[in-house]
């Protein structure tokens, strides 16, 4: 939830949506007495395949630009717009089983996972799940692929239900906190009154045959019962006494780069900045070196805040092309997600015999805020069981 300040605003390099169905998104907002605001529908939309725009919709004027951009869309894509929603739904239909307060108490995700049928969905492609489902290519090496891209920057080959969950990002009903998602973290461990160690780096997690001993690289030691792990452990060099089994898995960093200034039309093959999409999408093709660009905020004709997600870092002369006007430029690199692949392997949510949790074992089934929010209600929940 890292957030950027560009012209004077802040934005969030990520996590930056929310769907109607996030139901313990939807509670924390309540619980802390956050504002939602919706997310707008209006903007205009591109697809971008390196050369030239294979689809693009009208800027929104109002109803009826909206209308006849339903009907492009329709035109283009037929009734496998149908199926992807009804595809959707039904994901979604299974998903919010893990709101019931009767639900299990689970020790792996596997068994998570079939408690609901969405096991199944993380044992294939994105891409053969949606041709099983009647979906046209054109819909998916199109449509699907720029939300794919946009959502986890990788293709229609991820696991189904990650790309399923990409494709719950793009429906309607889409929010966001105002002033930023990440007040709700913020929020909540603040309501916790927890103590924070920040700026720590975790050096090993022992177990003494009694408790957890945590030391820090700085020689810092903190004693627990329970020690609960909530990041995820590929990227980072922590010892664990005695040592622990987890599957390989390889992150996905997302290159996100802010810019203020204006996009060149000529990059795009267009004469003038009005022709552009406020949202440009890309399809799956090599060397294309970025997934999207959106407009963030629109100060003037020739000031605007942008956003481009790209799966390697934006070089200086590329921007330099893609922008006629250029003010000021922001980096961030993260590990964001993992590199979905089917069939997924999973960690288990308890990594030893006594109280050593994991709550990003969840993740290669899909990477969201309210994923993980389920996975930790989850491992929440397994402690309590254990403990009393």
């Amino acid at each position: 939830m890292a957030m950027v300040e560009l012209a004077g605003d802040k934005f969030e390099a990520g996590a930056s949506i929310l769907h109607p169905k996030n139901m313990h998104a939807f509670h924390y907002t309540q619980l802390l007495g956050l504002k939602r605001k919706s997310s707008s529908d209006d903007n205009s939309f591109g697809i971008w395949d390196g050369q030239k725009f294979i689809f693009k919709t009208y800027p929104s004027q109002g109803k009826l630009t909206s209308l006849l951009n339903d009907l492009l869309i329709f035109w283009r894509y037929g009734i496998s717009l149908f199926k992807m929603q009804n595809y959707v739904s039904k994901l979604l239909n299974k998903f919010v089983h893990y709101y019931d307060s009767s639900q299990p108490i689970f020790y792996s995700v596997e068994e998570m996972l079939k408690w609901t049928d969405l096991y199944e969905y993380t044992m294939q492609s994105l891409q053969k799940e949606l041709i099983a489902a009647g979906l046209s290519s054109c819909l998916i090496f199109e449509l699907v692929t720029v939300i794919t891209r946009i959502n986890y920057g990788q293709s229609v080959n991820i696991s189904g239900l990650a790309g399923a969950v990409s494709l719950c990002g793009s429906g309607s009903g889409l929010w966001s906190v105002e002033g930023g998602n990440w007040q709700m973290a913020a929020g909540l461990i603040d309501r916790a009154n927890v103590s924070l160690h920040l700026n720590v780096e975790v050096a090993s997690i022992a177990f003494n045959g009694k408790n957890y001993e945590i030391k820090s690289s700085e020689g810092q030691v903190h004693h627990c019962d329970v020690a609960v792990l909530a990041t995820p452990l590929d990227e980072v060099n922590i010892s664990f006494i005695p040592e622990i089994s987890i599957p390989e898995r390889q992150l996905h960093h997302t290159y996100t780069t802010f810019v203020r200034g204006r996009l060149n039309p000529l990059y795009f093959g267009q004469t003038s900045s009005s022709s552009l999409p406020e949202l440009i999408g890309t399809v799956e093709v090599p060397d294309l070196p970025f997934s999207s660009v959106s407009v963030l905020k629109d100060y003037s004709r020739d000031d605007k805040a942008y956003k481009i997600f790209s799966r390697k870092p934006m070089a200086e002369d590329l921007l330099d092309k893609m922008f006629s006007i250029r003010k000021e430029t922001i980096r961030i690199d993260w590990a964001a997600y993992p590199h979905y692949k089917a069939p997924e392997r999973f960690a288990s949510f308890l990594l030893d015999d006594h109280h050593l949790y994991y709550i990003n074992a969840f993740e290669n089934a899909a990477s969201t805020m309210e994923t993980s929010s389920v996975a930790a209600k989850n491992v929440a929940r397994l402690i309590m069981s254990r403990l009393y």
